[in-house]
């Protein structure tokens, strides 16, 4: 059974930078679309980013321009740059192509 194993969360001031990674117990190379997520407290959660064997990556509008989505099929990890972050980002980041869900890792971005 795939695996992954979220990290780099933190806190953070607001403007500050974090790097995500995901980690997956499995090769990723034939995985066509994995992405990230994002579940803020008492909120569903959404669709950050994603990224395709293509290289084909997408955005939700609130983190266009200051999130970067990346894969490295070698290393299995999917990466998530986050720049320019806002208190409104806080909350839980999942990446997940199709496994099941890990513990995810707390991002939380101070005012």
């Amino acid at each position: 059974q795939v695996q992954a194993v979220e990290s780099g969360g933190g806190l953070v001031q607001a403007g500050g930078s974090l790097r995500l990674s995901c980690a997956v117990s499995a090769s990723i190379f034939s995985i066509n679309q994995i992405g990230w997520y994002r579940q803020a407290p008492e909120k569903q959660r959404d669709v950050v980013a994603t990224i395709t064997t293509a290289g084909t990556t997408n955005y939700a509008r609130s983190v266009k321009g200051r999130f970067t989505i990346s894969r490295d099929n070698a290393k299995n990890t999917v990466y998530l740059q986050m720049n320019s972050l806002k208190p409104e980002d806080t909350g839980i980041y999942y990446c997940n192509g199709g496994w099941s869900w890990g513990q995810g890792t707390q991002v939380t971005v101070s005012s």
